[in-house]
């Protein structure tokens, strides 16, 4: 698990940063709580860089919005 690139994060996170870290911050915590990880991982890796190597391989997404007129 090394580095991922931020355009590769930011497009399973409709190109928002805000987003981006909302959603790896609530995967972190459902990971933390037990949920199981979506990717191959070392239990010693912490539940942050494993939520972000799930958003990088698209394993987790946004819900996309609707934008208004």
């Amino acid at each position: 698990m090394g580095y991922v690139e931020r355009n590769e994060l930011l497009s399973n996170s409709e190109g928002s940063i805000y987003k981006l870290v909302n959603l790896a911050a609530k995967r972190a915590l459902d990971i933390a709580d037990g949920q199981p990880k979506l990717v191959e991982a070392n239990p010693a890796i912490k539940p942050s860089t494993v939520a972000l190597n799930e958003i990088s391989v698209g394993k987790v997404q946004a819900k996309k919005t609707k934008k208004e007129k």
